[in-house]
């Protein structure tokens, strides 16, 4: 297990948004490409070929150096031998998971308000996600945009890292990590277009823009 947790380029997948193309292709692209984290993500495959094909990207990740995370299932994780689970303010509670995957599992939890990331860490988190930061087609069960002031007041309840999602691109990733993050979570903005690495290659130059800025 890779207890790293790098989230500078979190890439998480989505074969319906992907071009056609599978997941094993896009993230072998992204890994060529600099991303740090992945995360595997499919609201709607059943467990029995989500592990199918989770065994496939843990060993990408694992051989790459890279952390794998997987999204809501825990089963899945870790039978996968994932690194982690990302968890929903609906899903499995974080202090849940962590009786179940032990104290080396990496856990993710979604927030959207201190409150929520507040007990996210105290139920044993590792690292948030300032969930919805700008306008997005690919959630629409958020409320308002966070907004970069809302990643800054998530980034400042904690003290945990925080990766923060919804609407990042290469003209705003420089201002989120200034406003507090750690690095930025993508979907759409790497996964479809067709050329992975250049997208993955300017979210970097963004976001160390930012930080130097």
């Amino acid at each position: 297990m890779n207890r790293k947790l790098d989230l500078s380029l979190y890439l998480v997948t989505d074969r319906d948004l992907s071009l056609g193309r599978t997941n094993e292709e896009v993230v072998r692209r992204a890994l060529s490409a600099g991303v740090t984290t992945v995360q595997y993500r499919d609201k709607n495959a059943p467990a029995r070929p989500m592990v199918s094909e989770g065994l496939v990207l843990a060993a990408m990740c694992r051989e790459a150096g890279v952390t794998f995370i997987v999204n809501d299932r825990l089963d899945v994780a870790l039978i996968c031998g994932a690194d982690g689970v990302h968890l929903g303010q609906d899903d499995l509670g974080a202090s849940d998971a962590r009786r179940m995957a032990g104290p080396d599992f990496i856990i993710g939890v979604s927030v959207t308000t201190p409150e929520e990331a507040r007990t996210a860490r105290d139920e044993g988190a590792d690292y948030l996600a300032a969930n919805g930061v700008f306008p997005t087609a690919t959630k629409t069960d958020l409320g308002s945009p966070l907004g970069l002031e809302g990643v800054a007041a998530l980034a400042g309840s904690t003290g945990l890292p925080m990766v923060a999602i919804g609407g990042i691109d290469a003209s705003n990733a420089g201002a989120v990590v200034r406003a507090g993050a750690k690095g930025v979570a993508v979907v759409s903005f790497i996964v479809s277009h067709d050329d992975i690495e250049g997208r993955c290659a300017a979210l970097l130059e963004s976001m160390r823009s930012g930080r130097s800025s």
